[in-house]
């Protein structure tokens, strides 16, 4: 298991990446009675991936988690790729129609909660970042002055560059000033700096104690680093949105699944009934290829209404 996390981290992946990966590792060597890795072959691997689909009856995307959380076992710490590994097959993902509110249900969404979460919600719904992108913003990537957002490192390990909305900037100052209250508590009483990547804090020391790498939305209790074992404050916990999201859903009366990305799938939709180019929408959310950013185009094609069912056109009484 530490050859796992060494490798993952060697490599760069994310923390949650790296977890997933030692969990399914060690899910795998356990189910197959400890056998160590090398002593096994296609046929121990198939048998777990069928458990999981016939009896533990996982989606197709844990499943595909599972099967590259093995292949990275084989090809990168083990250091063998071998030609059975080229034949084991992906199941295929399940193509949804994504889950899209209109402008008056965001609204009410939104009406419903409060604090720091209330601002999360809001930039999804006006960026349409992705939840951790939003959670991990820092304070020199918010450009009043540009009104942008550079959001660094998203999916893909790429940097791209969204819209600061004009009506969110006087709720991003108030969580500016309650942010540099919590830095300069931190400060006063020693705590380890924030996070910062790629060592940064060996090239440029305390880089990690200072106000442009703070997070925008710190959190308000300080945690143990699962690195390093330092208690340091980290960005506000994902989980604290999902709650006050599935709260705000109920208390809004909105019958239909909702989750954080619900927003970024809500902005996309509605730049595109307005008329925004599809490129630029795909640029926004940062897709690689445009053909993802098309599914939404089928969700204009129903809620627009320019196709008539033939009902309509016949007398039932």
């Amino acid at each position: 298991m530490d050859q796992v996390r060494e490798r993952a981290r060697y490599l760069h992946y994310s923390l949650r990446t790296e977890d997933a990966y030692v969990y399914w590792v060690r899910f795998f060597i356990r189910w197959q009675g400890l056998k160590h890795p090398r002593d096994m072959g296609p046929a121990e691997v198939q048998s777990f991936l069928t458990m999981l689909a016939c009896e533990r009856h996982v989606s197709s995307s844990t499943h595909n988690q599972a099967l590259s959380a093995i292949l990275f076992l084989y090809r990168e710490v083990i250091g063998v790729d071998l030609p059975w590994m080229q034949d084991l097959n992906r199941p295929r993902y399940t193509r949804r129609i994504p889950t899209v509110l209109s402008p008056e249900e965001v609204s009410r969404l939104i009406l419903h909660m409060e604090g720091a979460v209330r601002i999360v919600a809001r930039l999804l719904y006006g960026t349409g970042m992705r939840l951790m992108e939003a959670l991990r913003l820092r304070i020199k990537d918010v450009e009043f002055d540009k009104q942008v957002i550079v959001v660094r490192e998203a999916k893909g390990n790429k940097d791209r560059v969204v819209m600061l909305p004009r009506s969110l900037e006087e709720d991003f100052r108030r969580q500016l000033a309650d942010a540099r209250s919590l830095w300069h508590v931190d400060r006063r009483r020693g705590h380890a700096g924030v996070d910062v990547p790629h060592a940064l804090v060996k090239k440029y020391p305390k880089v990690d104690q200072t106000w442009g790498w703070f997070w925008m939305f710190p959190s308000p209790v300080l945690a143990t680093d699962p690195r390093t074992g330092e208690l340091r404050r980290h960005h506000l916990n994902e989980d604290r949105l999902q709650r006050a999201m599935k709260r705000a859903v109920a208390a809004a009366e909105i019958y239909k699944r909702v989750s954080a990305h619900t927003l970024r799938h809500s902005f996309a939709t509605h730049l595109l009934q307005s008329g925004t180019d599809i490129r630029t929408v795909q640029e926004l959310l940062g897709h690689s290829d445009v053909s993802t950013t098309m599914i939404y185009t089928h969700v204009l094609k129903v809620s627009a209404g320019t196709t008539k069912s033939p009902l309509d056109t016949i007398y039932t009484g």
